[in-house]
């Protein structure tokens, strides 16, 4: 994992550095408080209390790790609206055509990934398809049922 690219748009890389800001301003120092707090109650072989703060405490500096991790291995998705190929960071317009219906989605890293708001992960077996494909060209989507789709423009 550590040397896993992570594809983020400059919007979704200042989004990791504000949840990191928060963890490591906000919810450690809260968490650091309840930890105190709990073990301000005594015997803390039966204090729940102690038990859930220990466990958030876990969960946030987990969740650090996991952000610095990210950060450090970022791959900033690039500008392609002059592309002529589907990139990461390419706005797509295709059509099923067993279906016959149009779709577009945004190729993005799968961070930012966001399948009900049109956010296809570069990961999915759809993007990968598309991906390096121009307008015009015809592929196949690899999946259990594979299916036909035809690129009708790439922003």
């Amino acid at each position: 994992m550590a040397d896993e690219k992570f594809y983020v748009t400059e919007e979704g890389l200042q989004d990791l550095k504000n949840e990191l800001d928060n963890l490591l301003h906000v919810v450690r120092p809260e968490v650091i408080e309840e930890l105190k707090s709990a073990r301000a109650q005594g015997d803390l072989s039966e204090n729940a209390d102690y038990d859930a703060a220990r466990d958030r405490q876990a969960q946030v500096e987990a969740r650090i790790k996991e952000l610095e991790n990210m950060i450090r291995n970022v791959s900033i998705i690039k500008d392609n609206k002059s592309s002529k190929y589907v990139r990461v960071g390419s706005t797509v317009e295709i059509e099923d055509l067993e279906l016959h219906t149009k779709n577009t989605y945004s190729i993005v890293g799968t961070i930012e990934a966001d399948p009900l708001n049109g956010k296809l992960s570069n990961v999915t077996p759809l993007a990968e398809a598309i991906l390096d494909q121009k307008v015009g060209a015809t592929v196949e989507v690899k999946v259990d049922k594979p299916y036909k789709v035809k690129i009708l423009s790439v922003k």
